[in-house]
């Protein structure tokens, strides 16, 4: 496996910046594609050996910045999200391991700061379409059946057009704005078969087709940044946070067979075909050059064990463990970015990034100060995507987090977990200490990016530093200074 990724920058490319782009490029629209459960080795401008064709991807990097050590704020999907548009880790909310149901009420606070509710404010049309997962309402279960009175558009989302949850999570209906457009009235058995065609028994609206989602998503963001063209003088944001290849993997006819790893492949080939409809869209409509286009993924891939053994693709590339882990794999993504003009085409960066920054980002690319009490854990990635002159520190550190809750602190070469085990979906996921054995975890990614080998009990001055910051990091409820 090619590892030439790993930490890596690109002096060279940063400094063959492109002409800049006219003065309306200092108020970009900015676009971000959030793929659901994509892993670091499923593009080839990560991972050479990828048994996936992605060239709309790795166009996308070869037009703008890669960045190689980008991660999710938590190793599943809803903790993400919420980190994305608050610009705050999750377990700072309610929600301290797990993820909600298509039933829960709204997990954002009401009145907190959001990129959409600050873009907003700038004077940006906002939209979002695709997986929401963050609850609606104010009480639980929540009534499809009624209009929300708490929605995406409580957040400052003018439009909203998606599935409540992930699409193997009940009930399965499209949302629009704050109410169903065809209830779920109707009963799914559910299904699961093969590997990856999942989805749990519950309700369903008459109308609604598994199969068709992910083109319908599609559809709807074309069709948003063609009405948006024409308003060119107000920038917008649209958030599309897609709900492949999370399961079920339902590639349509059109993609079955484009890989060599299965219909998860092909599913990933499918969101490739979204991500290249997407950018056509742009340049169609005159509006590639003003616009910061985002994409990465919520979290690693559910590629387990036995996919790899199945498969000649590792869709985590050479991280250890999958989705839902506090291992590498659980939650280093990727990252890329076009910005024509201010991005660099080519550019690599091994800015240690957290998907929370996208909140601090966009209000550099504003003018917009923070506030000391919204988007506590969020840094600007905005120099090291540029090679600007940085306005703000740079992260230094991040907290990683598994889907049972386990914590992580990476800083620089050094990553310690708190606990033994995988705290996710590998096995151990949980592991008692043996008498005089180690208490948790610490791993040299630089000399060992595998985590084999455990120096917790070698290295006590590492251990007692980073544990000392973490604790800081929890109990001052900020990562900013």
């Amino acid at each position: 496996m090619n590892r030439r990724h790993f930490l890596t920058t690109s002096a060279a490319a940063a400094a063959s910046l492109a002409p800049q782009a006219p003065a309306q490029s200092a108020r970009p629209n900015i676009v971000y594609i959030l793929a659901d459960d994509l892993g670091y080795g499923d593009l080839r401008c990560y991972n050479d050996s990828s048994a996936v064709p992605t060239p709309n991807y790795d166009r996308v990097a070869r037009e703008g910045v890669r960045f190689t050590d980008c991660h999710s704020p938590s190793s599943v999907c809803t903790p993400t999200r919420y980190g994305i548009l608050t610009g705050r880790y999750c377990w700072r909310s309610r929600l301290k391991s797990g993820v909600l149901q298509g039933y829960h009420r709204a997990l954002i606070e009401p009145g907190r700061a959001t990129v959409p509710s600050m873009l907003k404010s700038a004077g940006y049309h906002t939209a979002g379409v695709g997986k929401w997962h963050l609850g609606f309402g104010s009480t639980e279960p929540v009534d499809y059946s009624k209009p929300f009175d708490i929605s995406p558009n409580s957040h400052g989302f003018d439009y909203y057009y998606g599935i409540p949850a992930s699409l193997d999570f009940e009930p399965y209906c499209y949302v629009e704005n704050n109410r169903a457009v065809d209830p779920p009235t109707a009963f799914t058995p559910g299904l699961n078969v093969p590997r990856g065609v999942f989805w749990r028994q519950g309700k369903v609206a008459p109308s609604f087709v598994f199969e068709d989602v992910l083109p319908t998503l599609a559809k709807k963001a074309t069709t948003y940044i063609a009405e948006r063209a024409r308003e060119p003088q107000r920038p917008f944001f649209l958030y599309l946070p897609l709900t492949g290849p999370h399961t079920p993997w339902l590639p349509t006819r059109k993609f079955e067979g484009k890989s060599a790893a299965g219909i998860y492949g092909d599913f990933v080939a499918m969101v490739d075909d979204v991500i290249g409809q997407v950018t056509e869209a742009l340049r169609q409509h005159g509006l590639e050059n003003n616009t910061l286009l985002i994409l990465t993924s919520d979290n690693g891939a559910h590629w387990t064990p036995e996919d790899r053994a199945r498969y000649p693709h590792r869709a985590n590339a050479w991280w250890r463990g999958q989705k839902a882990d506090i291992h590498d794999a659980g939650h280093r993504i990727p990252f890329l970015a076009r910005w024509p003009g201010r991005i660099a085409p080519g550019t690599v960066s091994g800015q240690l990034t957290c998907l929370t920054d996208l909140f601090a980002t966009a209000a550099e690319i504003n003018g917009i100060a923070l506030k000391e009490n919204e988007a506590e854990d969020s840094f600007s990635f905005l120099s090291a995507a540029t090679a600007a002159p940085a306005k703000s520190p740079a992260r230094a550190s991040i907290v990683h987090h598994s889907a049972q809750g386990m914590f992580a602190l990476r800083r620089s070469e050094w990553k310690l977990a708190e606990s033994l085990g995988s705290g996710g979906f590998t096995e151990p996921q949980k592991e008692s200490p043996t008498p005089n054995g180690p208490t948790g975890q610490l791993y040299n990614l630089m000399a060992d990016p595998a985590e084999s080998d455990n120096l917790f009990l070698r290295n006590p001055t590492k251990v007692a530093e980073l544990t000392a910051e973490l604790n800081a990091i929890r109990t001052k409820g900020r990562s900013r200074a």
